[in-house]
């Protein structure tokens, strides 16, 4: 296996190479800020809030543009969450296939796939406590 991604194939889109943001796009930084705090506070998640700005706004990436990211944004304002969006949805994914499991006792598969999702918000817990996004003391998982 190379490396420690756990990806699969190489098909996907390729960032801008330049730092600076493009000479098409026509918005502020606060004119950007503004559409980030407005678009979380509709109750999207930064990775949605992203998408929102490329596809709607035509604004490609939020960084080069206001020198911050869209979470860095959201924290200064106050609308970022305790816990982060990735580690979020991961423990979603793992309270529905334990809730998936109750019924199905004998579905090894996805007792296995359990499994894998635990040891991946384990991962991800450790990172987060040692980058100091989420308290030492917190436990996310039993």
């Amino acid at each position: 296996m190379a490396g420690k991604k756990r990806k699969k194939g190489k098909s996907h889109s390729t960032r801008p190479v330049s730092k600076r943001p493009p000479s098409w796009c026509s918005y502020t930084p606060e004119e950007v800020e503004a559409l980030v705090v407005k678009l979380a506070e509709e109750g999207h998640p930064p990775s949605m809030i992203g998408i929102i700005l490329r596809d709607q706004y035509g604004v490609p990436l939020v960084k080069p543009i206001t020198g911050k990211s869209i979470t860095r944004i959201l924290k200064e304002k106050g609308l970022l969450k305790p816990i982060p969006e990735d580690l979020e949805n991961l423990l979603k994914k793992a309270s529905r296939l334990r809730a998936h499991l109750e019924k199905h006792r004998k579905d090894y598969h996805n007792k296995r796939a359990l499994q894998l999702i635990e040891s991946r918000i384990h991962r991800l817990e450790k990172y987060y406590k040692r980058k100091g996004v989420i308290p030492a003391d917190m436990k996310l998982l039993h």
